[in-house]
């Protein structure tokens, strides 16, 4: 299980949440974390675009983590978890990968 504790986001390529355990700050995929607190919530595709107020398909391609989204879109999504996307610091490690 993922713990998700602070607030940000960051993006490049593939869209990553930033969250921090303690001192380390560790990055996840955006598709990943709605995924998992998807389930923790107990919640299904169809529940989690009806209690957004995005479509279906759209649910879908997020999970998939499809690279041309509607940032707008997300942010409805990610509100329901608490969450927005962002600007936060890139992280050396993933600065090295692009």
């Amino acid at each position: 299980m993922i713990n998700y504790t602070l607030k940000g986001i960051i993006s490049r390529m593939n869209y990553y949440i930033c969250t921090r355990k303690g001192i380390i700050m560790e990055y996840t995929v955006i598709a990943d974390f709605v995924k998992e607190m998807r389930r923790q919530f107990g919640l299904t595709q169809v529940d989690l675009a009806d209690k957004s107020g995005v479509g279906l398909r759209f649910v879908r391609d997020l999970e998939q983590d499809k690279q041309t989204l509607r940032m707008d879109k997300v942010n409805q999504v990610l509100s329901l978890f608490g969450r927005q996307v962002g600007p936060v610091e890139l992280n050396p490690q993933i600065k090295e990968n692009k």
